[in-house]
């Protein structure tokens, strides 16, 4: 809580008239200082305005013990407890607020009211003669001190509790609580040193050296609240008004979220920096003009804008608030917090944000004399109770200023320190500067925070504050942030997805392996016809002969307007085997959008219907083919025809929806897809593909899972018009595996309508709730493994998956399962993809920070069809191509030589 800004107000008078003057010209104003006087009289005393916002929670909270300000001091040797007691009853007679107790007046207004001092008997806990052993003892004295430490306080009745812990002969334990509205971490300070020196002097029978304290603390509530009035809180208020308007919440990336009314727990982490790092901060912060204060906030709200990527960084700090000479004896709630906000828009260097960060924390502590209540007052901001405080969400602070060594005679003297469970912050910053180095703790919110979380921001944390001092020119957005073995972890381990198989292959070829092996077995199935692998095989291949006659080649582009029969799969296998691309039209898509991509896909065949409604932009094609009339292209050959097609030559021509503009061919290579369908084969066995339902519109990128998995690896497709028909299916159909979107799955569950025979549900599309997983586990207890699988278009089908309720049913390979928290992951990338998460200036973000998801591998899109500067736009260098030295990296010609940005977070 004390810190530089306390340092200035003890210069000199020469020195502050230089600083105001410095402040002045750049139009700040620092209050003046008038002296605080002794009350006249007066029984009931106003409350600081501090101690009244302190008074109106407890009324909300009166169990609450989250203000408690505990200390303990661990006394080894000879104690004197009747020469203790005379101590601390002194150290209550001379301070008021130490018998001050907090009563409603006649008009319900809270008020000060003072008790008589009286001789203190310190309430002594014998634990010495206790025949229990080590363990069950610290348990004891563990309770003893929990109960001291927080137990509630009724504001009604003097706000010090004290107790002796007698553990040995010659070994103590003095436990020290005060409410925080008669008291602050300065006041401890107070508290101890005069109990030091009054200790010692009545050792040796002297009176107390203290002098007389020129004011009380309700002196100081009287002045002010007479002094911040008028013009002077006009002032200071219109400062803070423009400073503050139109704040923002800073989005912390947490591991929930908040509840209706946080509970306040919390917990504590340590965090140190070396003696070196230290020592180059400090000769940073000397070098740039700024206090270490200064030079430490910067980096901490560098962190903040890293993990939420806001420019408004809005942080709350303490200061002691003890400028008048007045008060720095006293006893007592003095401190003031500050709301400290920068601008860290523009990606600026450090050296840059330093001096934004100077000019903010200038301006705020000269108009540090507006209490933090009563400025939130002023404000009236909307308040939001799931937040714990109001105006800011964390805090910062460096505590310079520490507590002298105790030296009681004949004794040895440690404080000790005490891990609360409860916190008034989501996240404080909480450093000092010790002479070992900066060193303090991390305290969060357990509501919000895992300690894992708050050990990866510790380090992220140091691993930025070396970089700082490292290259303090540095643009922020590209400060390092990463340790070296997070970083190996995210972008090479979690990436190291390479599997071999022979990537030449086409589609169609991988087809006719499977016929040759297979030749008899059912591959389609539809209504009540059904063809066997032999038979598409002959019938696809005669279609790709007739295509060729009509001068299909590679990178030909033919258009599939059919309706979901046994046809359409012909046709597609058909286009495929004369080397053509197919571009996938959907007889119940609206008119407009079937020609728009007839005209900008330069179809040249239509693949139709005799009875069909064709598009306007039919007339414009060169060869339109009225498909279903068998007769003449039944006299083409059944042998496996040469296109002199080659993995690289596209596949197929899928349109995105256009919800963002016009609607883009995503072009689609046959390696692309061979990838797609040999990690298939790694996840999913026969009996997972030997009844694929395929539901999905061949405009939907979903399909092309639905009908080339199982055609490659030996299953059969059951084509249907969408999902819902399944439940008119006969439960001989054999449907063994669900592809679709969650709302369709909820939908068929519901009403009851998933075969037994299912026991695979793939799920994408839609983002996925684990209350659909459950539901389909609970009521379906035959389904033995549900997939969550993500991935655009861009990235053939899928790019990453996530096994998130039940087993394998047999498969090989690794399924990227993901553990049940509030929703399930994505996963992990599939086989020969990547996967990275970056910030807007495409640095990797840590674990449970939000970012852009990039893809990248052997899925990737070869581009946008006729749309060069979008493919540029989209599909970026990778700036990770080249890997580390370590050995466990993948070589540098397994990465990906280009990334898709998604747009996802």
């Amino acid at each position: 809580m004390d810190n530089f800004y306390e340092q200035l107000a003890k210069l000199s008078p020469e020195q502050r008239k230089l600083f105001e003057r410095r402040l002045r010209e750049r139009g700040i104003v620092i209050p003046e200082i008038n002296q605080i006087s002794p009350r006249e009289s007066g029984d009931e005393l106003p409350l600081s305005f501090a101690q009244q916002r302190l008074w109106f929670i407890q009324q909300l909270e009166p169990e609450s013990s989250t203000y408690n300000v505990p200390s303990a001091l661990n006394l080894k040797g000879r104690l004197n407890i009747p020469v203790l007691e005379k101590s601390l009853s002194e150290i209550v007679k001379r301070h008021e607020i130490l018998r001050t107790t907090f009563i409603s007046n006649s008009q319900k207004e809270p008020v000060q009211k003072i008790t008589v001092p009286q001789k203190l008997s310190l309430p002594v806990i014998d634990l010495q003669d206790l025949q229990v052993n080590e363990y069950t003892l610290k348990k004891i004295l563990n309770k003893l001190v929990r109960d001291a430490y927080e137990s509630p306080f009724d504001l009604s009745k003097p706000l010090l509790r004290l107790s002796l812990i007698k553990l040995k002969t010659f070994e103590h334990i003095l436990l020290i609580t005060t409410h925080h509205i008669v008291s602050d971490r300065w006041s401890v300070g107070v508290f101890l040193q005069e109990l030091s020196q009054l200790y010692n002097a009545f050792w040796n029978g002297e009176s107390s050296p203290l002098s007389e304290l020129p004011i009380q603390y309700g002196d100081f509530a009287i002045w002010q609240r007479q002094w911040l009035q008028g013009e002077v809180l006009e002032n200071q208020a219109n400062y803070w008004k423009e400073q503050l308007n139109n704040l923002s919440v800073l989005e912390l990336p947490t591991d929930r979220k908040r509840l209706p009314v946080p509970s306040y727990k919390g917990s504590h982490y340590p965090l140190s920096l070396s003696p070196e790092l230290s020592e180059k901060l400090k000769n940073l912060s000397a070098e740039s003009g700024v206090t270490l204060f200064t030079m430490l906030l910067t980096a901490f709200q560098v962190l903040l804008y890293r993990y939420t990527h806001q420019d408004d960084i809005v942080v709350g700090t303490d200061i002691a608030n003890r400028h008048r000479t007045e008060v720095e004896p006293l006893i007592g709630l003095f401190v003031n917090t500050l709301v400290l906000r920068t601008d860290v828009s523009q990606n600026p260097t450090f050296r840059e944000l330093l001096q934004r960060v100077k000019e903010v924390v200038l301006g705020a502590f000269a108009h540090k004399d507006l209490p933090f209540e009563k400025l939130v007052e002023i404000l009236n901001p909307n308040r939001d109770f799931s937040q714990m405080m109001p105006l800011f969400q964390v805090k910062f602070d460096l505590q310079l200023a520490t507590v002298k060594p105790l030296n009681l005679r004949a004794l040895m003297v440690e404080r000790q320190t005490y891990k609360q469970e409860f916190v008034k912050y989501e996240l404080r910053l909480n450093l000092q500067d010790t002479k070992t180095g900066i060193s303090g703790q991390v305290e969060y919110s357990s509501d919000l925070f895992d300690e894992k979380t708050i050990i990866r921001f510790v380090e992220h944390f140091r691993v930025l504050l070396e970089g700082i001092v490292e290259n303090p020119d540095c643009q922020i957005g590209y400060l390092p942030l990463l340790s070296e073995a997070e970083s190996q972890q995210i972008l090479w381990q979690w990436n190291r997805t390479q599997r071999d198989y022979e990537q030449n292959l086409c589609i169609h070829k991988l087809f006719e392996i499977q016929v040759e092996k297979t030749p008899d077995a059912i591959a389609l199935v539809h209504n009540n016809c059904q063809l066997t692998y032999r038979e598409l095989n002959n019938r696809a291949n005669q279609l790709a002969d007739y295509l060729q006659t009509l001068g299909v080649k590679p990178e030909s582009k033919v258009g599939v307007y059919l309706e979901r029969n046994l046809e359409l799969v012909i046709g597609i296998l058909g286009i495929l085997k004369a080397g053509a691309v197919y571009v996938p039209l959907d007889p119940a898509y609206p008119q407009a959008r079937t020609e728009y991509i007839i005209e900008d896909a330069q179809i040249e065949i239509l693949l139709t219907e005799e009875d069909k409604n064709i598009p306007i932009a039919y007339s414009l094609l060169p060869i339109a083919l009225k498909y279903n009339n068998w007769e003449k292209i039944a006299q083409h050959s059944t042998e496996n025809p040469k296109s002199g097609v080659i993995s690289d030559n596209l596949a197929y021509l899928i349109y995105t929806s256009g919800s963002t503009g016009k609607p883009k061919g995503v072009a689609i290579a046959h390696r692309n897809t061979v990838t797609l369908l040999h990690w298939a084969r790694e996840v999913f066995n026969h009996e997972v593909i030997s009844g694929m339902l395929a539901s999905t519109s061949i405009c939907f990128d979903l399909s092309v899972f639905e009908l080339f998995v199982p055609l490659s690896w030996g299953g059969k497709i059951i084509l249907v018009e969408n999902v819902l028909e399944i439940i008119d299916l006969p439960e001989a159909s054999g449907v063994t595996t669900i592809n679709t979107v969650p709302s369709a799955i909820s939908q068929l569950s519901r009403v009851n309508a998933i075969p037994k025979l299912v026991n695979t549900i793939n799920l994408a599309g839609e983002a996925l709730q684990w209350n659909l997983v459950k539901q389909l586990q609970q009521k379906h207890p035959h389904i033995r493994q549900i997939f969550n699988l993500y991935g655009p278009s861009e990235d053939t089908t899928y790019s990453t998956y996530a096994l998130v309720g039940g087993k394998r049913a047999g498969g090989a390979g690794g399924a990227g399962g993901a553990e049940e928290a509030n929703t399930p992951t994505i996963g992990c990338p599939i086989a020969n993809t990547q996967t990275y998460i970056l910030d807007t200036h495409l640095q990797p973000v840590p674990v449970g920070v939000p970012g852009e998801l990039y893809l990248g591998g052997a899925g990737l899109m070869r581009g946008y069809l006729n749309k060069p500067e979008l493919t540029a736009e989209k599909l970026i260098p990778n700036p990770f191509s080249s890997s580390p030295s370590a050995s466990s990296a993948p070589s540098a010609s397994s990465a990906p030589s280009a990334l898709y940005k998604t747009g996802d977070l």
